[in-house]
């Protein structure tokens, strides 16, 4: 298999993605990341458990980094995902599935919140 043209597919299609599109594929990497932590978890691969948590961090970070904060739903989000941040720290500090699990579902819920919100959008367009 070839994977310098592999990345180089990788990186066209995510240059062509719509601000939309790149904020459902973060979370649905950072929800990809929880799932697959909490499988860690459940095999006592602590290793792979903490690499999965510390990137779902680093997608949650990323995000906040992106908001623009002149908005008022920013300052909502931002106080959301510093709450993320922070039980994600716990899971992985004591190798706790519940702290892990909350986000995973409200992450979820978020992202279809954002899903539906394009959607309208596009529809009023």
């Amino acid at each position: 298999m070839d994977l310098k043209g592999y990345q180089q597919y990788k990186e066209q299609s995510i240059a062509t993605m719509t601000q939309e599109e790149l904020l459902l594929l973060l979370y649905d990497e950072l929800v990809k990341r929880l799932v697959q932590a909490e499988l860690a978890l459940d095999k006592k691969e602590y290793p792979l458990f903490e690499a999965s948590v510390q990137r779902g961090i680093e997608i949650i970070d990323y995000l906040d980094s992106t908001l623009d904060r002149k908005y008022e739903i920013s300052h909502s989000l931002g106080r959301l995902y510093e709450y993320f941040h922070y039980e994600l720290g716990r899971a992985k500090i004591g190798r706790r599935k519940e702290p892990l699990t909350g986000v995973k579902i409200k992450a979820g819920e978020l992202r279809e919140a954002f899903r539906e919100a394009a959607k309208n959008a596009k529809q009023r367009k």
